[in-house]
């Protein structure tokens, strides 16, 4: 038997709003069963997530992640798509084009229930390949958005923005408070978004921390923050971004109002002065949901 693999080439099938609403579908059936593993090597991390939900099938999806890489990507990986109803392969999708409808969905879906609907100043910050994928999405939920790019090396940023219509942030410290919704997709294990910079009726997305030494914002940001995650499993006790400070006490469990397992009635913005804050840890459920939104769109 021929198991089909779905390529880059898929992307013009896809659209990030039938995606937010797969991934809204998807979290209506049985809560997902998963599980990680993680192996890490100095800075270097290879991880395994698995994911499995009743009524769309199984999936496993390998990442090796070693930021130092320059010749190749930093982040390389498979992904295989098993049948719910015999275990058998039914397809591979290419590793790359999973993580980025995945990555930017998740947020994408998020940001349409906790932003200000009136949002029009979006700063990404970040200019790696995730910014990207998160231009195109935020684009597509808020057209009338402009957007500004920062980094920490102002010549990436620089680049980044040519051909893409966007202004460049030179003081984050200046461009935080400015923005409407702040996306943050770096390689920090410090904080890089602080507390104090945030003013009320902002929204905070937050995608870069992926292991327990890694962390995008200070406890202030928090503290001042309505938190809310993609899965309570897998990111309050894996990612630094919750870890640490509730291992501190600086937050509580409680403090994380919802998932997207309690519903748009839980996950939603509760006036127009409070700041929300999403964590976007990514598992394999998203992965599993994501892959078949590609697989039905590109049948």
């Amino acid at each position: 038997m021929t198991v089909p693999f779905v390529g880059q080439d898929a992307e013009g099938a896809l659209d990030w709003l039938a995606l937010t609403r797969a991934l809204a579908a998807g979290h209506a059936l049985p809560r997902a069963e998963v599980g990680d593993t993680f192996l890490y090597r100095r800075g270097d991390t290879m991880l395994t997530r698995s994911a499995w939900i009743d009524g769309l099938g199984v999936l496993v999806k390998t990442a090796t992640i070693f930021p130092d890489n320059r010749e190749v990507p930093p982040i390389n990986g498979a992904v295989s798509v098993f049948s719910d109803d015999d275990g058998t392969l039914s397809a591979m999708l290419d590793f790359h084009l999973v993580t980025k409808w995945k990555t930017a969905g998740d947020s994408l879906l998020a940001a349409t229930r906790l932003a200000r609907p009136d949002s029009r100043r979006i700063l990404i910050v970040g200019a790696g390949t995730v910014a990207a994928s998160l231009h195109e999405a935020y684009a597509a939920a808020f057209p009338k958005a402009a957007f500004t790019i920062w980094a920490r090396d102002p010549a990436k940023a620089h680049a980044f923005a040519t051909g893409r219509d966007m202004a460049v942030a030179e003081d984050l410290s200046r461009a935080v408070p400015e923005a409407d919704i702040v996306t943050c997709a770096t390689m920090a294990t410090s904080p890089v978004l602080r507390g104090d910079w945030l003013r009320p009726g902002q929204h905070i997305d937050l995608i870069g921390a992926y292991r327990p030494d890694m962390r995008e914002v200070d406890d202030t940001a928090l503290r001042r923050a309505s938190i809310h995650v993609d899965a309570r499993a897998t990111t309050m006790d894996h990612i630094g971004e919750l870890k640490i400070p509730l291992a501190s006490g600086s937050i509580t469990p409680e403090a994380v109002l919802s998932d997207y397992y309690d519903g748009p009635d839980a996950m939603l913005r509760r006036s127009a002065d409070e700041i929300t804050l999403f964590k976007n840890g990514g598992g394999a459920h998203l992965d599993l949901i994501t892959a078949r939104y590609i697989l039905d769109a590109t049948a």
